[in-house]
């Protein structure tokens, strides 16, 4: 509900559904996700929602557990993914994160770095967005924006008409809010 919040704060009117035509014929659409990955993709592939997502032509976002569910793979629950991201989700493991003080799961603001995508402005560099996560995409071909949290990993990805951010726009300010206007703007 916060991402349909968020919307809201910008103007846009939103609908919140699972039903696929509804999702076929949308202008755009966002995958927020909340909850864990082996869950959820049953959830979707019940309802043919994982065939329905890799078949849009529309802009797509996929937000924290959506960017994750977009990838290839997940640790968490050696869950099969969608595969629109050519990348593995990993867990953070505390032993091999740089800095000892550095607590897993990833809650808070970070900096995010290196954006390269029509939802970032060039006024957004160096700008800190909010996460909450435990798992993690690799950084690889289709990453648009960087973040450390003991390594180096992907806070957003983009292919085609699919991006994904690990991060919460809906949580991260007057930043967020520029991204998810940008979306909406594409």
């Amino acid at each position: 509900m916060s991402v349909d919040y968020a919307l809201q704060r910008l103007g846009i009117s939103a609908t919140v559904t699972d039903d696929t035509e509804e999702i076929r014929s949308a202008d755009r659409v966002i995958f927020p996700g909340v909850g864990e990955a082996s869950t959820t993709m049953s959830y979707l592939k019940a309802r043919n929602l994982d065939k329905l997502l890799i078949s849009l032509k529309q802009p797509v976002l996929g937000i924290c557990l959506g960017l994750q569910l977009m990838c290839r793979h997940s640790e968490e629950g050696n869950t099969t993914c969608i595969g629109i991201f050519d990348e593995d989700v990993k867990k953070f493991q505390p032993q091999v994160l740089r800095n000892s003080r550095t607590k897993v799961p990833h809650m808070g603001w970070n900096k995010i770095y290196n954006l390269e995508s029509k939802l970032f402005e060039s006024d957004m560099y160096d700008n800190y967005a909010y996460f909450v996560h435990s798992y993690y995409a690799s950084a690889g071909k289709d990453t648009i924006a960087f973040c450390d949290h003991g390594i180096t990993f992907s806070a957003a990805l983009h292919r085609n008409n699919f991006y994904a951010t690990q991060f919460h726009p809906e949580k991260s300010g007057k930043a967020g809010s520029q991204v998810l206007k940008n979306f909406i703007e594409l």
